[in-house]
């Protein structure tokens, strides 16, 4: 929150925020002035009159806030503590502990450790729910707990976390953490490569550049680049990423604003590695940002097939603006276009509906756009595959048991029930599967598919008229069948709920690397890709060489 300074201080922050648009569009500035003074006006009369003991800090935080969240989730404010966090997050002098969490309720759940980083050498696993870090009871801290977990190197910190019902201890030694962006390369065959690129960190070009040699000293001959799940990162590293595989001068995106310095064409500026190894990228659905430069330009240029299904469509692009006080405010200036014109940005903040949801626009509205030889390709936000592989998408049933942890959570009970698989290859059986549907009873889980949020919603509305005693017989009804129709989907959904229980239980035994490795024999888009690389004629002919 923004410090308790006197009434009289919190105007200019503010002010300074409005000023700064104002003075980029002069056309607006009597306008953006008369709500200023409007605004400004209005604070100080509040503060001054109204009857309870009022925050202007707090006030103010929450005012600019929501006036944000009326635009897209990209533009926010950081107040002075939130800019602290910030720094201490993305600085070198600080270090972690190696795991991916997350906060539900008073404790951490560690949802994956990494191989051999501070948390896994203390002995934590997935599923473990930390609810003590050093003397701080995380049910009684509020704020980012994972700033807990950082400080310098060689600091120990005590934690107390529950595994399976029991209450445990144990010390972390925090040391550097440097989670790579090649997480993972190898052999699938031969002749063809395997690339995972994971996030486009600054080493993400230089990481990406040494698979890339050392797999062709191993004679690869093709390459498979999946950028699966990666969220983005810093475009400049997509840009050398792609100066790889094309030549120097190429255009790989162009960001266009409202203001004339925010557009900008960013271009391959050395000599490629390889310009002629045939090449094929994997994303799906999270795949966002960087990983749809990439992709989208080597789409563009003819120079990769695209496999898998349509990436995410992050195409906004953000600049921090220092404001006064320390604040600072993080907003959108421009959008990303790939080198064929098409927007990577899938809603459109600026049209939403009744619910306030931004719009999408509708598949027979796209644009067609050409590739540098002329292929037909289109908008629409994110990037559509050459080759799209519907059975890669998750069911609604499966991103509800994925959304809810149910997955996750029958992975962790059955690991505790196996522990000693090591490296082999645990196999979900006709029981396990009858087991996992046994866990969803047991612990009451609730699938929160929108038909059935929509149907709760439906209840909660009636009590609050208080008609709700005349229809919960046919609310009751419509639940039951709604329950089974879900209960039939995990029978008629099975082998891929399986499989995704599969590919969780392996990170359990073996790690991120255990599953790559799994992937490379067993994965259906990787299949699908040396499929591709493995026939010149069908790779030839998806990019009309």
């Amino acid at each position: 929150m923004i410090s308790s300074f006197k009434k009289r201080y919190i105007i200019p922050v503010v002010a300074g925020a409005f000023l700064y648009v104002g003075a980029s569009f002069k056309e607006d500035f009597f306008e953006v002035a008369k709500q200023i003074e409007i605004f400004t006006t209005l604070f100080k009369e509040l503060n001054k009159n109204y009857v309870d003991e009022t925050n202007p800090g707090e006030l103010m935080d929450r005012a600019i806030k929501g006036m944000l969240a009326s635009l897209d989730p990209y533009t926010v404010f950081f107040n002075e503590q939130d800019v602290v966090k910030f720094k201490i997050n993305n600085t070198g002098e600080y270090t972690g502990i190696g795991v991916l969490i997350t906060r539900k309720e008073d404790r951490l759940i560690i949802k994956e450790p990494y191989k051999n980083f501070p948390a896994d050498k203390a002995g934590l696993k997935a599923g473990d729910e930390i609810i003590q870090i050093g003397d701080v009871l995380l049910a009684d801290f509020k704020d980012d707990a994972s700033q807990l977990l950082k400080g310098a190197k060689n600091t120990k910190i005590d934690i107390k976390y529950i595994r399976q019902g029991k209450t445990n201890t144990t010390q972390i030694v925090l040391d550097e953490v440097e989670i790579k962006s090649v997480p993972f390369f190898g052999k699938i065959d031969d002749k063809t490569g395997y690339i995972v690129l994971a996030h486009f960190n600054k080493k993400a070009g230089l990481e990406t550049k040494n698979a890339l040699e050392q797999l062709k000293k191993e004679g690869a001959e093709r390459i498979v680049l999946d950028l699966r799940d990666n969220p983005g990162g810093l475009l400049n590293e997509a840009v050398t990423i792609c100066n790889l595989f094309v030549p120097k001068n190429e255009i790989i995106v162009t960001t266009k604003s409202k203001i004339d310095k925010h557009n900008n064409t960013y271009k391959t500026t050395k000599e490629p590695i390889e310009t002629e190894i045939p090449l094929a990228i994997i994303v799906n659905g999270r795949s966002a940002s960087a990983s749809e430069i990439v992709s989208g330009a080597l789409q563009d240029l003819d120079r990769a097939v695209i496999i898998g299904s349509r990436s995410f469509g992050k195409g906004l692009v953000q600049r921090p603006v220092d404001l006064t006080y320390g604040t600072q405010l993080k907003v959108t200036i421009s959008r990303y276009y790939t080198p064929s014109g098409r927007c990577i940005q899938a809603l459109d903040y600026a049209h939403k509906d009744k619910n306030g949801i931004a719009t999408k626009r509708d598949e027979k509205n796209y644009t067609a756009f050409k590739t540098k030889k002329g292929r037909t390709v289109y908008d629409g936000g994110g990037i559509q595959p050459d080759i799209a592989l519907d059975e890669t998408k998750l069911s609604p049933i499966a991103e509800a048991l994925e959304k809810n942890d149910a997955i996750f959570n029958f992975a962790t009970q059955y690991y505790y029930k196996n522990p000693n698989l090591g490296n082999t290859i645990p196999t979900i059986s006709e029981a396990d599967y009858q087991d996992f549907k046994q866990f969803l009873k047991s612990t009451k889980f609730s699938f929160d598919t929108q038909t059935e949020l929509a149907l709760k919603a439906t209840l909660a509305a009636a009590k609050k008229e208080q008609i709700d005693e005349t229809i919960t017989t046919e609310y009751q009804q419509l639940l039951t069948a709604l329950q089974k129709s879900e209960t039939a989907l995990l029978d008629k959904n099975q082998k891929e709920i399986k499989n995704l229980i599969q590919e969780e239980l392996i990170k359990r035994y073996q790690y991120q690397e255990g599953l790559y490795l799994f992937y490379l024999k067993n994965n259906l888009e990787i299949k699908r890709a040396v499929q591709i690389l493995n026939s010149p004629a069908e790779y030839k002919s998806i990019l009309k060489m």
